[in-house]
């Protein structure tokens, strides 16, 4: 069976570290036939457009892409691909597991957790505005029916993956109205699924005990500002955004994406990780229905870094991305 695929290789590293993935998912024996589409700075000089209208048909169409990292100016220029993807095509949940991982130097090493984030609301609507000189104001935006929506997504989750218990994470003692609303819609989900424990936790709270002991977490529930922090903090604990997948997921499209930046300093220079993008691609192999070339790919990069004969050089080796990748293919195809 032949799939297929919108592919936005991004910049910076982008563009280096997506070959390294078709070379992986080809020497799985996995057939995709990608459909390269641009977004941000290039198609920016290309098309006078960040997100062309060709890419969101592109997607529409297949119904899935892998995408690469792509810049996003800070304080300036022009709004987040990334956040535009998630509001035109309503990928309201965002998708993070966190594992330990035998061979990357972390700080712990039992850590299997799941964060799910809700994708479209909150401070990220982007609605914000000077109201008089020195002044601004960020509206922050929680709805009923969105709130349902990521907890119910979340549910399903666990039960699927066999995921014990889902903890909200709020800051409803301060913000009793928007987060109050997004607790209490937590609350009213959960009862549809008592064989889940649900319990709460004031986000400053959670940051602490993650420090402490992220172990004892199972599924993290978050708003989208919150999230976003959270699941950067949670990647810290197992080595780093270059070993932590990230899918943004609705109910009729998926976009699975490298959740760290575009490196422009090494761009070009063959030294990039391509390992979160692997990862990210085996999320999308599993929705695929490729299940076996997905559990090879897995069983090939954790032996692999578990040796540690081969790594790039973010991770202690001295590898360059070709080689890296190079070995993985040995492996995979050692495993065929």
């Amino acid at each position: 069976m032949t799939h297929k695929v919108t592919l936005l290789p991004g910049d910076g590293i982008g563009p280096e570290i997506a070959e390294s993935v078709l070379k992986v998912i080809d020497s799985a024996g996995v057939n995709i036939e990608w459909d390269r589409q641009d977004a941000g700075i290039v198609s920016l000089e290309k098309t006078g457009e960040t997100v062309p209208k060709a890419l969101l048909d592109s997607i529409r169409k297949n119904k899935i892409a892998l995408k690469g990292p792509i810049t996003t100016p800070v304080g300036k220029g022009f709004k987040s691909v990334n956040v535009t993807l998630r509001q035109k095509l309503d990928l309201y949940a965002n998708l993070r597991p966190v594992r330990s991982i035998g061979g990357i130097p972390s700080r712990y090493q039992k850590v299997n957790l799941v964060i799910v984030r809700e994708n479209t609301e909150d401070l990220y609507t982007g609605i914000e505005k000077e109201i008089s000189p020195g002044v601004t104001q960020a509206i922050k935006v929680v709805t009923k029916k969105a709130s349902c929506r990521i907890a119910e997504f979340a549910f399903k989750y666990a039960q699927k993956h066999n995921r014990k218990k889902i903890t909200l994470v709020h800051k409803a003692n301060i913000m009793k109205i928007s987060d109050g609303m997004f607790l209490n819609s937590f609350r009213e989900i959960a009862e549809k699924y008592p064989d889940i424990i649900a319990d709460d936790m004031i986000v400053d709270a959670l940051c602490m005990n993650l420090v402490l002991d992220p172990c004892k977490f199972d599924v993290l529930l978050l708003g989208n500002l919150f999230g976003d922090i959270v699941s950067d903090l949670a990647a810290g604990l197992v080595g780093g955004l270059g070993v932590v997948p990230g899918a943004n997921i609705g109910d009729n499209y998926a976009v699975y994406e490298a959740v760290h930046g575009t490196a422009p300093d090494i761009a070009g220079n063959n030294i990039a990780n391509p390992t979160a993008l692997i990862f990210s691609a085996l999320l999308m192999l599993r929705r695929l229905g490729e299940n076996e070339a997905a559990d090879r790919i897995w069983k090939s990069v954790v032996v692999t870094l578990a040796i540690g004969a081969h790594l790039t050089g973010d991770m202690g080796g001295g590898d360059s991305t070709t080689e890296f990748t190079d070995e993985l293919i040995r492996e995979i195809k050692s495993r065929g």
